[in-house]
Order: C-alpha cells, then structure tokens, then sequence
C-alpha cells in the first residue's frame, strides 16, 4: 500500500450564494447529484456502498466513510484498473463553511500516487467542470 505522505491531493474550493442546507442537498441527493456529478445510487449513511457511472462507460466504486450534515460529507473513490496509471483509490472530502454570502465549498480528492499524472490532470480539470455544473444545479433547485 502507498505511503499516504506520498500522495497527492486535488482541491477545488468555491465560494456559492447559497445556504449550506441547499448546498448538502445537492451532494446528498442522488437526482441531483447525477446532474452535476454522475448517475448513482447515493444514501447519505455511514457505510453504505454505491456507485457513480460514467458517462465513458466506467463505474466507480465508493462507500459513504463521514457524514456531519451541511459540514462535511466523505467518501471512497474507487477506480480499480488494470492500467496502474487510471487504478486510483481515493477519498474524496466535501467541507461546507457558511458565509455571509453562502457557502464556500471545498473538495479534496486524496489519493494519487506521483505516477499518475494523468488521472491526477483529469482529476483537477474534471472537479472544475463539476464544480460548474454544481453551481447551475444550484442556481436551479428550489
């Protein structure tokens, strides 16, 4: 197993005029969460396993491992593969902080061995693209 001091971490943090409680609904809800993120089968309980199917045809496989409603929400993400470049186990961490705004959401993706950069590129330029369609999923939902 990879040391984790030898991982490295991607971090998306954005700033939404939202409260918190609409924010937690997006990352919790499974229609929602397949609007900006991908189709899944989502429940917001400690330990429960579900998948997020891509749209190029992989699945990834994830267990809930935190949940402290509209603070932080955590979980495994597994991408097993036979390519060591795209075989990633991560977790990915969501913090919302209310502002006086909002909510400034940051995200961390922990997990990346130094030998695989790519992923580790798909990874930062996916979570802005994600981030984006969060904040339309937003600016949406009632």
């Amino acid at each position: 197993m990879t040391d984790q001091a030898e991982t490295l971490t991607v971090t998306v943090e954005r700033d939404f005029p939202h409260p918190p409680e609409k924010v937690w609904r997006a990352l919790t809800q499974p229609h929602l969460i397949a609007e900006w993120l991908m189709p899944n089968d989502f429940s917001a309980e400690v330990g429960h396993q579900f998948q997020l199917k891509g749209d190029w045809g992989g699945t990834l496989d994830c267990e809930v491992l935190e949940v402290d409603p509209y603070e932080t929400l955590s979980y495994r993400w597994d991408f097993p593969n036979e390519n060591p470049d795209f075989d990633l186990r991560s977790i990915v961490t969501f913090t919302l902080t209310p502002t006086a705004s909002g909510t400034n959401l940051r995200m961390e993706q922990a997990g990346f061995r130094p030998d695989q950069p790519r992923a580790f590129g798909g990874a930062k330029y996916g979570w802005q693209q994600n981030f984006d369609k969060l904040e339309a999923v937003l600016a949406k939902a009632g």
